[in-house]
C-alpha cells in the first residue's frame, strides 16, 4: 500500500523554547508534548507521572448514586444478581471486574455471557430468561445495553430491575432501567467521555466503595483487567484511560495475576513487560479468541480463577482457540478479496461482501485485513439464526455510525462506535442494503480519507537520537489513540550494505543504515516492506519514517527503527 506523508503543525516556538526552559530536556520532546497540548511543567508532571489521584469523582456520573443505591439495597436483603456482559475482551474484563469485587461483599451473585452464535451481541432475551429461571432481580450489563430498550422492558415484566453500564452512542429512546451508566449520554456531564465498557464497570467500583467505605486497595488489584481492555478496545489512551492504563499496565508487568501470567508466557514475554501494543496483539486476541470460537465465559474463567491448574487449562485452551482463530481470519479474508475481484468491485467506495459460511467470530478481523488492501470503510456479513450478521470497520476521519444510522431503515438492529459497529439486516435487504451504504460513502467521505497517511510527529537527525533522549521518549508511554507512539522521519540515510530480505515468506527486509553527516549506523526492521529492497539498492539518500524501539539480542539492548515507510529522498 502507497503512503501520503503528511507532517503535523509545529507548535509555536515560543511555546517549545517555555517548555526546553522549564523541563530542561531535548526540543524535538519539547515539540512532541506541545502536540500532546502538554504547554508548562505540572502538566507534563502529570503527563509523566499519571496520579491515581487524578481520577474524578464516580459520582460526577449520570444515575451512579441510582446505581450504588440499588446494588446496596440488593445487598441488604440478599437479593440474588446477575452481571451480564459482552463477549468481546472489554465486556469479559468487565465481568470479570465487577463479579470479582462484589463477590467479597455479595456472594449472591452469577455471571452470563452471552453466546455468539445463539444470542449475537448484547443483551439477550435468553440471558433475561436465565435470570428469572434463577431467581435473580437485578441484571448489571456490562459493554452492552444501552439500546436494549425492548430486552429492559421485558424484563421489568418479569420483576427483574436493569442496571446499565455501557459506553456505546445511545439511540434516540433509552431503556427504562433503574441506573444507566454512559458517559456518552447526552445529559451526562461526567468529564471524561472515552472510558472503556471495563472502565465503567470499574467507576461503580469506585463508587460502591465509596459507598461501604471501602479502601482503595479493594480496586487498586483491578487495574489489570482495566489496562487490557483499554488496549484492546482502542479507546483513546488519553484522560482517566491513560492513567488506569499506566497503573494497570506496572500491575500486569510486577504482579499479575495467574491467568495473565500464564497468557504472557504463551505469548512468549513470560519474563518481559508488556506494552499496550503487546495487549492489542498478543493478550486481547488470545482472549478474543474464547468469544469468537467456543464461549466467552471461558475467558472469565480464566481471568477470575484461583486454581492454577484450572487455569492453566483454560490458558491452553484459550491459546489453541486463538491458533484456530488465525487460521479462519487468513482463510476467510482470502476468500473475501477473491470475492472482491469476481465481482469487480476493487475501485468503489465501500467494501461490502457477505458469504454465509464466514465464521462469524472472525469477520470484524476480516474486515480490518481488508481494509489493508482495500482502503475503505468496510463491512463483512456472514449469516446468523437466519438473520445476516455483520461487522465493519472504517479508516481514519470516517464516520461510520454516522453512513450507518443513514441507512439505518434497513437494519434491524446496530451499534458501535465512529470506526467500528455490528449489525444485523433480514437477508431480503442485503442488495439494497449494500446500495444504499456505497451511496452514503460515496457521499460523505472526503478526498483525503481515501487515502491512507502517514502522520509525522517529528523530523529528527540521527545525531538527535542520544540514550537520555530514547529514556525520556519512553515515559510518553502508554501509548494508543490520542497518544500515538511517534512517528519520526528522518532524510538523506544510506544503505551501509548490510540490508536484505528477511523472513520465512521472504516479504520483510532488515536495513542497516547510515546518517552521512553524523556517521551513526541504526538498524531497522520493515515489516511487509521487501518490495521495496531495489529502492535500499539504488544507491540513493534514503527518507525513512519509524517508531523508535528498545530492541535486546543476545543480552545487549539497542535502539532499532519500527519503519513505517521509505523512500528516495526529494533533494
Amino acid at each position: 500500500m502507497e503512503y501520503q506523508w503528511k507532517s503535523l503543525e509545529k507548535p509555536h516556538p515560543e511555546t517549545v523554547q517555555k517548555l526546553q526552559k522549564e523541563l530542561g530536556i531535548n526540543p524535538i520532546l519539547c515539540q512532541l508534548l506541545a502536540q500532546r497540548e502538554i504547554y508548562d511543567f505540572q502538566t507534563a508532571k502529570d503527563f509523566f507521572r499519571p496520579s491515581l489521584k487524578q481520577l474524578y469523582d464516580p459520582f460526577l456520573m449520570q444515575d451512579m448514586d441510582k446505581a450504588v443505591a440499588r446494588i446496596d439495597l440488593a445487598k441488604q436483603k440478599g437479593e440474588k444478581l446477575l452481571i451480564y456482559g459482552d463477549y468481546d475482551v472489554d465486556g469479559t474484563t468487565a465481568v470479570s471486574l465487577l463479579s470479582s469485587f462484589l463477590r467479597k461483599h455479595h456472594p449472591e451473585l452469577d455471571i452470563y455471557i452471552p453466546d455468539r452464535y445463539a444470542e449475537g451481541y448484547g443483551v439477550s432475551f435468553q440471558g433475561i430468561d436465565y435470570a428469572k429461571e434463577q431467581g435473580m432481580t437485578l441484571i448489571i450489563a456490562l459493554d452492552c445495553g444501552i439500546k436494549a430498550v425492548d430486552k429492559v422492558e421485558y424484563a421489568s415484566s418479569l420483576g427483574i430491575d436493569f442496571i446499565i453500564c455501557d459506553h456505546h452512542l445511545p439511540g434516540d429512546m433509552l431503556p427504562q432501567a433503574v441506573a444507566i451508566l454512559d458517559p456518552k449520554r447526552r445529559e451526562c456531564n461526567y468529564p471524561y467521555k472515552e472510558l472503556s465498557g471495563c472502565g465503567i464497570g470499574f467507576k461503580l467500583v469506585q463508587a460502591l466503595c465509596q459507598k461501604w467505605h471501602l479502601p482503595k486497595e479493594e480496586w487498586l488489584p483491578l487495574l489489570d483487567l482495566l489496562a487490557v481492555s483499554i488496549g484492546a478496545d482502542i479507546v483513546p489512551i488519553t484522560g482517566e484511560n491513560r492513567i488506569l492504563a499506566y497503573h494497570g499496565l506496572r500491575m500486569i508487568n510486577s504482579r499479575p495475576r495467574p491467568g495473565f501470567a500464564l497468557l504472557k508466557e504463551l505469548a512468549g514475554k513470560k519474563d518481559k513487560d508488556l506494552s499496550i501494543t503487546d495487549v492489542v496483539f498478543m493478550i486481547g486476541p488470545r482472549i478474543n479468541a474464547a468469544g469468537r470460537i467456543s464461549h466467552g465465559k471461558l475467558a472469565v474463567d480464566l481471568l477470575t480463577g484461583t486454581e492454577l491448574d484450572r487455569i492453566e487449562e483454560d490458558s491452553l485452551t484459550i491459546n489453541d482457540q486463538n491458533t484456530e482463530r488465525r487460521e479462519l481470519d487468513r482463510s476467510i479474508t482470502a476468500s473475501a478479496l477473491s470475492l472482491i475481484e469476481e465481482l469487480q468491485e476493487q475501485e468503489r467506495s465501500a467494501t461490502v461482501v457477505f458469504n454465509r459460511d464466514w465464521h462469524k467470530g472472525v469477520i470484524g478481523i476480516v474486515a480490518s485485513r481488508l481494509i489493508e488492501t482495500y482502503y475503505r470503510p468496510t463491512i463483512v456479513f456472514t449469516e446468523s439464526n437466519g438473520k445476516l450478521t455483520g461487522s465493519a470497520r472504517s479508516v481514519p476521519g470516517f464516520d461510520l455510525y454516522q453512513a450507518l444510522e443513514r441507512c439505518g431503515d434497513m437494519l434491524e438492529q446496530f451499534g458501535g462506535h465512529k470506526y467500528a459497529a455490528g449489525m444485523t439486516l433480514q437477508p431480503e435487504n442485503f442488495d439494497r442494503f449494500k446500495t444504499a451504504f456505497e451511496e452514503v460513502v460515496t457521499e460523505l467521505i472526503l478526498p483525503d480519507q481515501k487515502i491512507p497517511t502517514l502522520l509525522i510527529d517529528a523530523t529528527v537527525r540521527f545525531s538527535d537520537i542520544q540514550a537520555k533522549f530514547y529514556n525520556i521518549l519512553k515515559q510518553f508511554a502508554p501509548f494508543g489513540p490520542g497518544n500515538l507512539s511517534p512517528v519520526f522521519k528522518t532524510d538523506g540515510l544510506m544503505d551501509t550494505g548490510h540490508s536484505r530480505i528477511v523472513g520465512n515468506d521472504k516479504n520483510h527486509l532488515r536495513l542497516v543504515l547510515q546518517e552521512p553527516s553524523s556517521g551513526i549506523c541504526i538498524s531497522g526492521i520493515a515489516f511487509g516492506m521487501a518490495n521495496k529492497m531495489d529502492l535500499v539498492l539504488s544507491g540513493r539518500p534514503l527518507s525513512v519514517l519509524y517508531h523508535l524501539e528498545e530492541n535486546e539480542f543476545n543480552g545487549k539492548k539497542g535502539l532499532q527503527l519500527m519503519v513505517k515507510d521509505l523512500k528516495i529522498s526529494e533533494y
